[in-house]
């Protein structure tokens, strides 16, 4: 995108120093710790902007989370040392502007002075921010190498995992801003919902619209005739195979778009998640789509309740890596003792959620998470444990995934690189109940 001298990408006059206030406030609570992102973005300064300089301002600094390792590398060969980490801030901001939102040379350096002049904790390193912002434009252009976007201890798991060439083809989906996917309330309904919406239709259906904007304001919002899911997440409730009429359990189900598929499908749903302010969303969605489900707030593990179902719905806590299109602080804010920490609480949530199982039922577990441990391996050590379950084989193709991601064992590795546009990571097993 290149943007007028006078001008930001959302109109935003260049020299609109609060939105970028806001910007670097966001990109500091994304790196302090994980859900500190969408927090920063229900308070101030980001709350207190105009409409157009939100826009602005969430768009530096998703860029700028996006491009982090890159950005890091170069400020790194300018500095001698590490200035304190408000000056770090600006100096990213700078570079966000300069080299990858094309704003003119002169803005970039000129925008970022003048935020450190507003700061005494910055403004004795405007000399230096000079400097270094002005080092780096001068410098050749190139391309970011793949591998430099993602933390080095996580992209050597995916290399690990996946191997060279895939590990890479993940990484390079990093700096790209995702569409926004909708799954529809009548799946007959996709091609006219996709005309009005300027839609691609894929597979499942899922509907993809490239537009921005308040999806308030989209044609058949407040008719409840789609919700907002990205394409992998609404594979593994498809894969339930759900019959009118049939009860179906979600476990930890919030923000609930896997219980309004169940629940267009026609199934008895029961939708359970341990957050009351979450399960909130869902309720909100159910009224506006017209469909209903019972809302129990419990801990899925220690849940008290006799019933059993014949679909059951596991999409368990995990490192959420596979996220990183639309939440990429997840990579900056995952540590590796996550992973392990979590897996024990989706072993704990996997046998719980098979008790839930009637003879004959079937269970979906699924995670969007690119870590085998939170994945295949969590897939394994149940059906060791289980002698009541087996494994019931996913085809390729089967609820709209991915042809490449079907794998030998008859799960689902998705991985985002396997849909033109990207999607998320996500990984997907069913089981029967013997």
């Amino acid at each position: 995108m290149t943007l007028n001298s006078d001008e930001s990408p959302a109109g935003e006059p260049a020299n609109g120093l609060a939105a970028r206030e806001a910007a670097i406030a966001i990109a500091e609570a994304a790196l302090d710790h994980r859900g500190g992102l969408e927090e920063a973005l229900e308070r101030p300064p980001f709350s207190k902007l105009e409409p157009r300089d939100r826009a602005f301002a969430r768009m530096l600094a998703m860029t700028l989370l996006r491009r982090l390792g890159p950005i890091d590398a170069r400020l790194q060969a300018k500095l001698a040392k590490e200035p304190p980490l408000a000056v770090v801030m600006l100096l990213r901001l700078g570079v966000v502007q300069a080299l990858y939102l094309d704003t003119p040379a002169f803005a970039a350096v000129d925008t970022t002075v003048r935020l450190a002049e507003r700061d005494k904790t910055t403004r004795p390193f405007k000399g230096l921010i000079n400097g270094v912002l002005r080092g780096i434009l001068r410098d050749p252009p190139r391309e970011d190498d793949p591998e430099s976007l993602v933390p080095g201890w996580l992209f050597a798991r995916w290399r690990a995992a996946y191997g060279e060439a895939e590990a890479r083809a993940i990484a390079a989906v990093v700096p790209f801003e995702p569409a926004t996917d909708l799954s529809v309330r009548d799946p007959a309904e996709a091609a006219e919902l996709a005309g009005p919406l300027e839609a691609e239709i894929l597979p499942g259906p899922s509907l993809r619209v490239r537009q921005h904007g308040d999806v308030a304001g989209w044609s058949g919002y407040h008719e409840g005739r789609w919700w907002v899911q990205d394409a992998a997440a609404a594979i593994p409730a498809r894969l339930l195979q759900v019959q009118a009429g049939e009860t179906a359990l979600d476990l930890c189900a919030a923000p609930g778009g896997k219980t309004l598929e169940l629940a267009a499908a026609g199934a008895r749903v029961v939708a359970l998640d341990r957050s009351g302010p979450r399960l909130g969303r869902l309720k909100q969605a159910l009224q506006r789509t017209g469909l209903s489900a019972d809302i129990v707030t419990a801990d899925a593990a220690t849940w008290r309740d006799a019933r059993r179902f014949a679909a059951v719905l596991l999409d368990a806590p995990c490192s959420a890596t596979g996220t990183f299109r639309r939440h990429p602080d997840v990579l900056w804010g995952s540590k590796p003792g996550d992973i392990a920490s979590l897996a024990t609480v989706q072993a704990r949530l996997l046998d719980a959620a098979a008790d839930r199982v009637e003879a004959g039922g079937r269970l979906v577990y699924c995670v969007c998470s690119l870590e085998p441990e939170e994945g295949e391996a969590q897939a394994v050590a149940l059906l060791k444990r289980r002698t009541d379950l087996e494994l019931w084989p996913i085809e390729p193709g089967e609820g709209g995934s991915p042809e490449a991601s079907a794998t030998p064992a008859g799960t689902l590795r998705i991985l985002p690189h396997h849909l033109e546009g990207g999607l998320d990571g996500f990984f997907v097993a069913r089981f029967r109940k013997t």
